[in-house]
């Protein structure tokens, strides 16, 4: 047998394998999908604080209303569930920041939900009751729990998705700036309980502990201010006491002025 025969079987058996190999896999995935599926396991990650603003339930209503099947109930043939289209519906929920969903080898399928982490309850001045989270989205109140975070009254005008563009120079970009600050201050984040806005833009906070208002002014030299604040509480209050100020100003630079009951 010649060389150039001897190629020939070569390449033709490597053609033959390689088309074994193929039709295996077209019959392995055709087979895959048209297994059935065994139930739904749903895993809903805590907040931090271990509250959940949605629950197993909420992600099998969103799951049956969008795609019509009651996976605890019956069984779907594994190509009709569409992992990806499944994802993108679940992280469309205004609750939900993350959703991973697979099929495992039980052909189970699985999904785990991470929840947004909402920093702020805000009513604004047309008294529209909203969460903002960490990003600055918008989330509505939850029926099964009341997150435990900074609230903000006032003056605040309605809600825009794009407030954080530059070119807007919104002033929900300064309340979100102000309170990402306080959460993440060792002192302030424990002591500062709600953010109150007048009509000229201007802060309020209302600290846990005492009857005191703390003017804070315009947000501006926001890292001046507090360390004015923290300073007084530190020396003054020490001496003085928690009860014995109306009000603490930091509007007036290099300086905290106080109003005595």
């Amino acid at each position: 047998m010649n060389a150039e025969i001897q190629q020939t079987i070569k390449r033709l058996t490597i053609i033959a394998t390689v088309f074994v190999l193929l039709g295996f896999i077209v019959w392995s995935v055709n087979k895959r999908e048209s297994s059935l599926s065994e139930g739904l396991r749903i895993v809903v990650e805590p907040m931090v604080n271990g509250r959940n603003l949605l629950t197993i339930g909420d992600i099998q209503k969103i799951i049956q209303r969008s795609f019509v099947y009651n996976l605890t109930e019956e069984k779907v043939p594994l190509g009709k569930l569409k992992v990806g289209e499944i994802e993108q519906v679940l992280e469309a929920e205004p609750f939900i920041l993350d959703a991973e969903v697979y099929v495992d080898s039980q052909n189970e399928l699985y999904v785990h939900v991470t929840q947004r982490t909402p920093i702020l309850r805000v009513i604004d001045k047309d008294n529209q009751t909203y969460y903002m989270d960490d990003t600055g989205r918008q989330m509505p109140m939850s029926d099964h729990s009341t997150a435990r975070v900074l609230v903000a009254t006032g003056e605040i005008p309605p809600y825009t998705p794009d407030f954080q563009e530059p070119r807007k120079k919104h002033f929900l970009k300064k309340m979100f700036d102000l309170t990402e600050f306080i959460r993440g201050d060792e002192f302030l984040n424990p002591m500062i309980e709600q953010i109150y806005v007048n009509q000229y833009e201007e802060f309020t906070l209302i600290p846990k502990v005492g009857r005191q208002k703390i003017i804070f002014g315009k947000y501006e030299d926001v890292e001046d201010k507090f360390n004015r604040l923290e300073l007084f509480y530190e020396e003054g209050m020490s001496r003085e006491g928690w009860q014995k100020y109306k009000t603490i100003n930091l509007k007036y630079r290099k300086q905290v002025v106080c109003e005595k009951r």
